[in-house]
């Protein structure tokens, strides 16, 4: 079975190994603000996704310099890297905000490309148009929270926004010629095989550029995790999880670039699956299942 990975694309694009860092910008969220809601999502950690970020209390160059000291043991030689902000919504300011933070992870000569994930409600044209006037000077790569495309499952969810609110976006970033990734979660409560394969299907046709596919995670203090404690829906076992991924990657173009094939939540934090908190353990089932398909 072939499908592009991550690193190969990394390597083919930059000629070297890439690492990401995480950034935590210090954003809020307008599912967290009480624009929309005051909650959050409801499978999300008090840390906005950001728990394996630098505390935000630092600045950008110093938490890309924390970051580097984190992954120098890995590297031989070189190395280059990729800002990620990644805590909470990170187009979710004033530009002249982002342009600021952006601009001086940009300014860092070892960074090659910017990520920034973020919600498709969240992205207004003075937002699009500074995305599109950095993405002249590096690569940047806008990362959008869908999860799904089913209208139960999103309000359950408390994702806030509809369908097409994600179509336009994709289609207002492409016209900047922004890479685009989506984030999907696999396991939703309520979902079917049927139901993720769709949302997969139909988020590679709307003409994306990389895909994450993610493990649902409970996490301890979540609305979620008191749902699954009272019993209303069960979490996808190792060999589901495995036998789903197949099935994703077999209807995921070789054009697109597979970003995440699971996650490791924070282990202080996880409350389940357990078995998701070995993620090299998974990883190598994932590569046998894999390779058993070709």
């Amino acid at each position: 079975m072939e499908y592009r990975s991550l690193n190969s694309y990394l390597k083919d694009t930059f000629n070297t190994k890439v690492y990401k860092i995480s950034i935590n910008a210090g954003f809020t969220c307008p599912n967290r603000d009480g624009k929309l809601d005051n909650r959050g999502c409801i499978f999300c950690s008090g840390e906005g996704s950001g728990d394996f970020c630098e505390s935000s209390a630092l600045s950008v160059t110093e938490q890309i310099e924390e970051g580097k000291k984190r992954v120098s043991a890995k590297i031989r030689e070189g190395g280059k890297y990729i800002a990620y902000f990644q805590a909470f919504t990170n187009t979710y300011a004033p530009v002249e905000r982002l342009r600021a933070v952006f601009t001086e992870a940009l300014g860092n000569p070892d960074i090659v490309a910017l990520s920034v994930a973020t919600r498709p409600d969240c992205l207004p044209d003075d937002v699009l148009s500074l995305l599109g006037e950095l993405n002249e000077i590096k690569p940047v790569w806008v990362e959008l929270g869908l999860q799904t495309i089913h209208p139960k499952t999103a309000e359950y969810i408390r994702r806030c926004y509809p369908l097409c609110v994600y179509d336009e976006a994709v289609s207002n970033l492409k016209k900047r010629n922004l890479t685009v990734i989506t984030h999907v979660i696999l396991g939703l409560p309520g979902e079917s095989e049927k139901d993720m394969l769709e949302t997969v299907k139909y988020v590679c046709d709307g003409g994306i550029d990389g895909i994450k596919l993610q493990l649902l995670h409970v996490l301890k203090g979540t609305d979620l995790a008191k749902d699954y404690i009272e019993g209303k829906f069960e979490c996808l076992s190792q060999d589901e999880y495995i036998n789903l991924v197949i099935k994703c990657l077999e209807i995921i173009p070789d054009n697109i670039v597979i970003h995440r094939m699971t996650g490791d939540g924070n282990k202080k934090t996880l409350f389940a699956p357990k078995w998701s908190s070995d993620k090299k353990k998974v990883l190598n089932a994932l590569t046998k299942a894999i390779r058993s398909r070709k």
